[in-house]
């Protein structure tokens, strides 16, 4: 890249344990872009195999590559706002670096952005004929496809493919929204387009989803937690913040946790005092493993300071407990309605429960 021409493209790719991806993605860009002034920016989350580390030395020689080397910051949403911020070229490619994306039809989206036919495109796994037969096993593949109906259905657009990894943006649009998007979960796409005040003129253009080479997918069920808490977070109008949800629906396992094990240990005999007390331990030590899993993954705890996070969020659940109570009773005394004031006390505790550990325990 000379020094004198102006910057028209920025491809960021985030990455986790994708080494040995990096040279032969390097070489398809340089091959696909030879008549555009580029660069690409790798947004690694502290890969234990050194991608961040192999990518700085490459850049070192090489004007094209920048590495934003993240620590302590986990996700692909969050990597792609944090590159797309970091670039100065008006437009903005997105796409994986595990060489399933087709790096040969950026041209043709950056002339489509270009000449202003569009403020988005999208490359589609679903426009072209067995599109995403070689990159899906059958039933990611099914997944895949009912998480693109689920984000069209949630957005109200008409595109196929709404929770693509590979698209092209003006830089503009993600600044917009970047205050506003999650910065968990895989599906970065469907929040930028959610976010947006207006609806982007949008073009999809079809490609074939290709066969992951080396390493292996980042897709698991946690993932698939965030995106439904995504789709919540949305359809609450943005009211609440995906990881409160994920929070709130935790929180609603560990009722069942603790129902099913006071059944159990009445059943056993214990008295009820008893039995209550250890089915809640039981349901807040679950509460606290799955928000820890799930929840917080990207704050994971781990050794010591899993036994201390646990013992803070105990104690702060249980001065939510308390908080609990004290404004049932007080709504109960300015109303007969049970109901009403039972939920207020659950609704401020719960609530309580969110900001405090959020603070205090990760």
């Amino acid at each position: 890249m000379r020094a004198a021409d102006s910057l028209e493209l920025t491809v960021v790719v985030p990455t986790f344990d994708e080494r040995e991806n990096i040279v032969p993605l390097l070489a398809k860009l340089e091959q696909a872009l030879r008549d555009v002034v580029w660069e690409v920016i790798f947004v690694d989350d502290d890969s234990p195999d050194g991608t961040a580390h192999f990518v700085k030395d490459l850049a070192a020689k090489d004007a094209h590559i920048r590495c934003l080397h993240r620590v302590g910051r986990r996700g692909l949403a969050g990597a792609v706002v944090e590159g797309a911020m970091a670039s100065a070229s008006p437009i903005i490619a997105v796409m994986d670096a595990d060489l399933q994306h087709d790096e040969s039809l950026l041209p043709a989206m950056l002339d489509l952005i270009e000449r202003d036919q569009a403020e988005l495109v999208i490359a589609s796994r679903y426009l072209a004929p067995n599109g995403a037969k070689d990159g899906f096993s059958a039933m990611r593949g099914a997944g895949s496809r009912f998480a693109a109906w689920l984000a069209r259905w949630v957005l109200g657009v008409e595109v196929s493919d709404p929770v693509s990894g590979f698209f092209m943006i003006r830089r503009g649009a993600i600044e917009a929204v970047a205050p506003r998007v999650s910065d968990q979960g895989f599906k970065i796409l469907f929040d930028i387009i959610a976010c947006q005040k207006r609806p982007l003129r949008i073009v999809e253009l079809p490609y074939v989803f290709r066969e992951r080479r080396f390493g292996r997918s980042k897709l698991d069920g946690r993932i698939v937690v965030d995106y439904l808490g995504l789709i919540l977070a949305r359809l609450s109008g943005g009211l609440l913040p995906p990881r409160a949800l994920l929070f709130f629906l935790v929180g609603f396992t560990g009722l069942a946790v603790h129902l099913a094990v006071l059944r159990l240990l009445l059943n056993f005999g214990l008295t009820f005092g008893l039995s209550q007390f250890d089915a809640a331990v039981t349901a807040m030590t679950s509460n606290f493993l799955l928000n820890n899993a799930i929840t917080y993954r990207d704050r994971r705890l781990v050794g010591v300071a899993l036994v201390t996070g646990y013992l803070r969020f105990c104690a702060l659940c249980g001065v939510g407990l308390v908080a609990n109570i004290a404004v049932a009773d007080l709504v109960h005394g300015l109303t007969p309605a049970w109901w009403l004031a039972g939920t207020a006390g659950a609704l401020f505790g719960a609530v309580w429960n969110y900001v405090s550990t959020s603070l205090a325990v990760w």
